[in-house]
């Protein structure tokens, strides 16, 4: 029995460069439409919130939108990284946007504050197929050498994204309504589908084994751990006090379930962390360093906007430029890595990006008082050109050390461990903030009650301008930890596999 598909791709002649690229042109696109469904969610969403709030109540809880949201995508990264390297990538990615778009549609109809969430948690369990499955399936269309243009043009998005979805989302909430942010996506996500559907074919599988197993029972538990996790890390401090007993409750679980897992994933024949990925010390020293970057971007992503509203008097939309200016240069700087990391290493160049980003973080607090907006926004244009010197070359390195059966498995755990990161940072991070500005205001300020007024005396100004210097030396801290990662787990080499066990097979094109 014929298989006209593959017989075809095989008798052809193999294509030129051009034309592979010609061919590759609608998959990228397809990639960068969906990673922008992801980009686009946080930034548009965060500029309605008082037009939510105003319409749906919920003051209280509101902040689930943000946490529900990312709860989702974090948890669920391993697990759909082991489902692409079992059943494909193509299915995994359509099966993830089709969600995130019944997310979105859903979340327009939403009648009140605890439906939206609940909505936005059916988003994030779309948007974490998303997130990893585009990154697994840049890194099969390109060979190593070229993987930084389609990594530069995926960052490209996001920097797009974090200037974009301000003004679209405060255009929409203003003029439109609040529910079109949702309804924005399915456009979007639609030209995806019929892109992917159409040229994405990936090369043919071995034969499939007799029964393939899936690791439901580690699926849940790390489900649960992490639902048990971030509730404490959001809550903590909010809704009570770290040391009461909901938070060491809910710490003492999320340690037990944990400790469940991992008995669960020993045990598993096909588990959905694999303990390799902690054992090969190039994987496990890329996954605590992209851990620290995550920790890291809270400093500026959560504080830094604060800090240009308050201490340097500035509107939202000059705040979020000042925000942006990283956006700008990570992208350039991680689409030239390539010249770099081809000539000094995978491991060296990172160690260059994230000294650099050791030293910019530390100059923060030496800023003066209140000084121009031009300071911290150069500072950020530095800190984004060192963390695309960073970054980029630890997620195309630890993918090239693997094969395709691997790759959206690795692809996953480092993304996992960067969004375990930033929700660890925002809670951790938050409570160092609240904690000078108590300190500098009085133990006995009802820091709920500053909310309108920051910015508005002198003292608390100083206050605040405190508060986000200690924020960026825990940031400083995280490099620190980043680096001493690359240092003394990262190999000088990265066993990276053979050119040809890199790409992905032109079948993987649709003609």
């Amino acid at each position: 029995m014929t298989e006209p598909s593959t017989t075809r791709a095989d008798a052809d002649p193999a294509p030129s460069p051009a034309q592979a690229a010609a061919r590759r042109g609608p998959v990228v696109i397809a990639l960068m439409l969906a990673m922008g469904l992801a980009a686009l969610d946080g930034t548009i969403v965060s500029t309605a919130v008082p037009q939510i709030v105003g319409d749906l109540g919920g003051l209280s809880v509101f902040s689930w939108l943000f946490s529900g949201y990312l709860l989702a995508v974090t948890v669920t990264l391993p697990v759909y990284g082991k489902l692409s390297d079992t059943f494909g990538r193509k299915p995994v990615l359509i099966a993830g946007t089709v969600l995130f778009l019944i997310g979105s549609v859903l979340c327009a109809g939403a009648w009140n504050m605890a439906s939206l969430i609940a909505f936005r948690i059916v988003q994030g369990l779309g948007g974490g197929a998303l997130q990893g499955t585009v990154q697994t399936i840049a890194a099969d269309l390109y060979p190593l050498k070229e993987r930084p243009k389609i990594q530069a043009k995926l960052s490209s998005v996001w920097a797009a994204s974090s200037i974009a979805g301000p003004a679209v989302g405060g255009l929409l909430a203003g003029y439109a309504d609040w529910r079109w942010i949702f309804l924005i996506n399915l456009p979007v996500g639609l030209v995806a589908l019929w892109l992917i559907g159409r040229h994405l074919v990936e090369p043919a599988r071995t034969a499939p084994r007799a029964r393939v197993r899936i690791d439901w029972a580690g699926a849940l538990a790390i489900f649960a751990t992490g639902a048990v996790l971030i509730t404490a890390l959001v809550q903590g401090g909010v809704a009570w006090p770290w040391l009461s007993a909901p938070s060491l409750g809910l710490l003492g679980g999320a340690a037990a379930l944990a400790a469940l897992t991992v008995a669960i994933e020993r045990r598993a024949a096909e588990p959905i962390i694999p303990g390799w990925v902690w054992r090969r010390r190039t994987i496990a020293a890329v996954n605590l360093s992209l851990g620290a970057l995550g920790l890291l971007m809270v400093a500026p992503t959560v504080f830094l906007p604060t800090y240009a509203q308050s201490v340097l008097g500035l509107g939202p939309i000059a705040a979020g430029f000042v925000l942006s200016s990283w956006t700008l240069s990570w992208p350039i700087t991680a689409a030239l890595s390539n010249r770099v990391y081809t000539r000094i290493g995978f491991r060296l160049t990172a160690v260059l990006g994230i000294s650099l980003a050791l030293l910019l973080l530390l100059a923060f607090p030496f800023l003066p008082f209140p000084g121009e907006p031009w300071q911290p926004a150069l500072l950020m244009l530095l800190l984004g050109g060192a963390l695309g010197l960073f970054q980029l070359p630890l997620i195309v390195g630890v993918q090239s050390t693997v094969p395709y059966e691997e790759r959206g498995t690795t692809t996953a755990s480092v993304l996992f461990c960067r969004q375990v990161g930033q929700s660890v940072g925002a809670a951790l991070f938050g409570a160092v903030a609240n904690g000078v500005l108590a300190a500098r205001l009085g133990a006995d300020t009802d820091l709920d009650s500053l909310a309108g007024s920051l910015g508005t005396t002198d003292d608390i100004r100083r206050a605040v301008d405190a508060a986000v210097d200690w924020v960026y030396l825990g940031a400083a801290a995280a490099a620190a930890l980043a680096l001493l990662a690359l240092l003394t787990l990262a190999p000088r080499r990265f066993p990276v596999l053979k050119e040809e066990n890199q790409e992905l097979p032109r079948r993987g094109l649709a003609d």
